[in-house]
C-alpha cells in the first residue's frame, strides 16, 4: 500500500461518515442535521464540499507521482458519472423486477408517478446526482490544475469560477438573483439536463451551473495537497492551513452580504466558507497526528474509512437502497428502526440515534478493509 497522508485520510473519512449518517433517516432529525431547505449552512452541507476539497487534495498527491492523461481523467470521470447513474436507476430496476407498478414509489421521481420502467428510468430518469457532480468537478478541477500547474495561477482561477458563479445570478436576475423560482441555475437544468431530468420540478442540487463553485472547491483541495507534500516542516504547514482558512472564512463572510449561502445551489459564499473549514480542519488533523498517538488512535475508524470513501459511499446507498425496495416501502429498514431505537427519548433523539448506529455499523467493515490493505479505487 502507497504512503497514506493520516490527516487527509481523516478528512476523507469525516466527509463520508456524515453522508452515511444522513443516508436515508427513518423519521425526522433535528433540524441541524437535515440539509438547510434553501440558504443556509448545517452540519450536512459541510460534507460534499469536504470531499470535494479532499478529492482535489488527493488530486495533487497522486499527480506529484505520476501525472495522468488526459484520457485517465476523463475514463475515471465516466466511470464514476456512470455508477451514479446505475444507483439511481436501481430502485427503478427494482420496483420493476419486485413490485407490481410505480404508484407505491413516487418519491424514487421526485413526486412525479412514472407509468412502466421505462418511463421512470428513461423519460424522467434523473441525470445528475452526487458522484456524477464529483465526476465532473473532478475532470474540470484537475484538468485546470495540471493546465496552469503554478499556485498562484489554480488560485486565481478557482477565484475567477467564484466570480463568474455569483456574477451570472445577478446578471440572470439582478432584482431577486437567488429565488428558488426564477435563478440561474434552474434556467441551466430547465435547458440541460431539462425538467424531465432534475431532482425536484423546481431545481436539481446537483446541477449543471453549481458545477462552477463546486470546482472552486477542488482546486482549493489542490492547493492543500500541495502543501501537504511540501517538505516544509508540519509547523509551517498548520500554519499555511489556519491562515489559508481563516482568510477564506472571512471572504465568504463578506460575500454572503451579497449572495445567499446555499448548498443547492453551491454559490460562492457557500464554497468559501466550506473551503475555509476545510482547512482549518487539516491542520487540526495534521496537529493530532504531529502530537498525539491517543488521537491518532482515537481517529483512526476514520481515517480507515476515508481510505475508501467512494466504496463505502456506493456500497451503503445500495444497500439502503434494498432495505427500502425489498421487500417493498422500507418495511426492513423501518423494522430495524422500530424494533431499536424508534421513541427513545424523544422521535428525533431516537431517529438521530439510529443515524448515529448506521454509521458507525460500517466502522469494523472499513477498518478490517485497511488491516488487509484492501484500496478499491472508484
Amino acid at each position: 500500500m502507497t504512503k497514506r497522508i493520516w490527516s487527509l485520510d481523516v478528512l476523507r473519512g469525516v466527509a463520508i461518515a456524515i453522508m452515511l449518517f444522513l443516508d436515508a433517516p427513518p423519521a425526522d432529525i433535528y433540524p441541524i442535521l437535515e440539509h438547510a431547505p434553501w440558504s443556509g449552512l448545517t452540519v450536512p452541507d459541510v460534507a460534499l464540499p469536504m470531499f470535494a476539497f479532499a478529492m482535489g487534495a488527493g488530486a495533487a498527491i497522486s499527480m506529484a507521482r505520476r501525472e495522468p492523461t488526459t484520457k485517465r481523467i476523463l475514463k475515471r470521470a465516466a466511470f464514476m458519472f456512470a455508477i451514479g447513474l446505475l444507483i439511481g436507476v436501481l430502485p427503478k430496476i427494482l420496483t420493476f423486477l419486485f413490485h407490481d407498478g410505480y404508484g407505491s414509489v413516487a418519491w424514487l421521481s421526485g413526486g412525479y408517478v412514472p407509468e412502466n420502467f421505462f418511463d421512470a428510468a428513461i423519460v424522467h430518469g434523473r441525470l445528475f446526482g452526487v458522484l456524477q457532480r464529483l465526476a465532473v468537478i473532478y475532470a474540470l478541477g484537475i484538468l485546470i490544475a495540471r493546465a496552469i500547474r503554478n499556485e498562484v495561477g489554480i488560485l486565481i482561477a478557482a477565484v475567477a469560477l467564484l466570480i463568474v458563479s455569483s456574477a451570472g445570478y445577478h446578471i440572470y436576475a439582478p432584482d431577486n438573483p437567488f429565488d428558488e423560482a426564477h435563478n440561474i441555475s434552474r434556467a441551466v437544468d430547465f435547458i440541460f439536463p431539462s425538467a424531465n431530468h432534475i431532482y425536484t420540478p423546481t431545481h436539481d442540487p446537483e446541477g449543471l451551473y453549481g458545477c462552477l463553485a463546486a470546482t472552486a472547491s477542488v482546486l482549493f483541495g489542490f492547493l492543500a495537497g500541495r502543501v501537504l507534500i511540501d517538505n516544509a516542516a508540519n509547523r509551517e504547514k498548520i500554519f499555511t492551513f489556519c491562515a489559508a482558512g481563516v482568510v477564506l472564512l472571512i471572504a465568504g463572510g463578506l460575500w454572503s452580504l451579497f449572495d445567499i449561502v446555499s448548498k443547492k445551489l453551491w454559490t460562492t459564499p457557500f464554497a468559501l466558507i466550506n473551503a475555509g473549514g476545510d482547512f482549518l480542519l487539516l491542520a487540526l488533523f495534521t496537529k493530532l497526528f504531529d502530537d498525539s498517538a491517543t488521537a491518532k488512535k482515537f481517529l483512526q475508524p476514520l481515517a480507515a474509512l476515508g481510505t475508501n470513501p467512494l466504496f463505502f459511499f456506493v456500497a451503503n446507498q445500495v444497500v439502503v437502497i434494498f432495505l427500502f425496495m425489498l421487500p417493498a416501502d422500507g418495511e426492513i429498514y423501518f423494522w430495524l428502526y422500530q424494533h431499536t431505537t424508534q421513541g427513545f427519548i424523544s422521535p428525533e433523539f431516537g431517529a438521530t440515534i439510529f443515524c448515529a448506529t448506521w454509521c458507525l455499523a460500517w466502522l469494523p467493515i472499513a477498518e478490517m478493509f485497511y488491516r488487509m490493505r484492501i484500496i478499491i479505487k472508484l
